[in-house]
């Protein structure tokens, strides 16, 4: 190898595997992301979990360690926003949409990015979670098209939608690519849309 190539980035690039999150929370936090997300505990600690919902051993951690304090005006804080995870089939995203709306728990935002249609929760400490399903059911042609599109690099936040008339739509026999369209161009947007992308405040 030659000693003065520089050599910007890994020529094979590690896959991200996991994140984890320090918690004042811990069970609280546990029984939310299984609930929404189907993470269950591969080794479940006094102080610690570690839950997957995959081949993975794991890909959500919690640390509940003494220390931990309450954080300061979370929504404007920089960090992490939120952690997405991924559905590849339309109706089974919305289905448990309807799922968790039964259960109480419903999202503080809702857009279609053109890439993804994605359905903002926030968990018990006001960490993000984005459940999405493609819009194009491939990733390369959504990898393409957000490289390629003059509509994403006009407007790559999307547009906002009320989740309940895609709910309307699609019992109407309206097809995902249909909705889509219609996220698209405004027609399902909410009464009132959010101001913005920050997070809710919980604490």
């Amino acid at each position: 190898m030659a000693p003065n190539i520089r050599k910007p980035r890994p020529v094979i690039a590690p896959k991200l595997h996991h994140t984890t999150f320090l918690t004042l929370k811990l069970d609280e936090m546990v029984a939310w992301y299984e609930k929404v997300a189907g993470l269950t505990p591969v080794h479940y600690a006094e102080g610690a979990a570690w839950l997957t919902n995959d081949e993975a051993n794991h890909r959500v951690a919690f640390v509940a360690h003494p220390a931990i304090k309450k954080p300061i005006d979370k929504p404007t804080s920089a960090g992490l926003h939120h952690t997405a995870f991924e559905y590849t089939d339309f109706d089974q995203w919305l289905d448990n949409y309807l799922r968790l709306k039964d259960e109480g728990i419903v999202p503080f935002m809702s857009l279609d990015h053109g890439i993804t249609m994605s359905l903002y929760y926030a968990d018990p400490e006001g960490n993000g979670v984005e459940i999405q399903v493609d819009a194009f059911g491939d990733w390369a042609a959504s990898k393409e098209w957000m490289w390629a599109s003059r509509e994403f690099a006009e407007n790559p936040i999307g547009s906002y939608f009320d989740p309940d008339k895609l709910v309307e739509a699609r019992e109407q026999g309206l097809s995902k690519d249909e909705i889509h369209a219609g996220a698209r161009a405004g027609k399902y947007l909410p009464e009132n849309p959010p101001n913005d992308i920050l997070l809710p405040e919980v604490y």
